[in-house]
């Protein structure tokens, strides 16, 4: 091997290893400006609500009544289809609300339409009592939330009453037991008849 073969032949070991030199040294410099990238996610789902009323005329048997249509007809104590002056007649209204429901309820006597309107002759008024079979001409321990006396087509003064869910979707809330009392005075004409159809309306709370 002569002098100048030796000499070639050591620049082209310096020239491998200097690029070598840089290759090594590119891949660091892209390790070095490397980026880590991480995510957080956030969701939410958002379900409405369940809220309805029921009522029962035996205190037993509850159902929807939700338009004047499909009102629940009430059972009325004796004497209530033969009236004279100064009978007094009673029936009985349970309510609660449905098992579905998730809100408690605050109840009022929204309307009271007579039919025919404008009748003469009897005048109403509901109270809450302690049972179902508290309910009578006379009741047991009543809370007036329409006045005795009241116009058939009138639900002046009246107060609300609270309801409270119960254990959704399974369980029913307490019901409250209502009183319907209606009286007859001295303008009821012999022969006469009407049907008065009462609105309890509930708002959730």
């Amino acid at each position: 091997m002569t002098t100048g073969e030796s000499s070639s032949r050591g620049n082209r070991r310096k020239l491998k290893a200097i690029l070598a030199g840089g290759i090594t040294l590119g891949l660091g410099a892209t390790i070095t400006l490397a980026a880590w990238n991480d995510s957080e996610y956030a969701s939410g789902t958002f379900t409405a609500g369940s809220f309805s009323m029921e009522g029962s005329t035996d205190g037993t048997t509850y159902a929807e009544h939700p338009t004047s249509g499909t009102a629940a007809s009430l059972a009325f104590s004796t004497g209530f289809d033969n009236m004279s002056p100064d009978d007094v007649v009673a029936a009985p209204f349970a309510v609660r609300l449905t098992a579905a429901t998730t809100y408690d309820a605050t109840v009022t006597v929204a309307s009271a339409t007579p039919a025919p309107p404008a009748f003469a002759g009897l005048t109403y008024g509901i109270a809450t009592v302690p049972t179902f079979g508290d309910c009578a001409p006379t009741p047991t321990t009543p809370t007036w939330i329409v006045a005795e006396g009241t116009a058939l087509d009138s639900v002046a003064g009246a107060v609300s009453f609270n309801l409270t869910q119960g254990t959704p979707p399974t369980t029913p809330g307490a019901p409250v037991f209502l009183c319907f009392v209606v009286t007859a005075d001295a303008g009821l004409v012999q022969g006469t008849s009407v049907t008065e159809t009462w609105q309890l309306l509930a708002e959730s709370v």
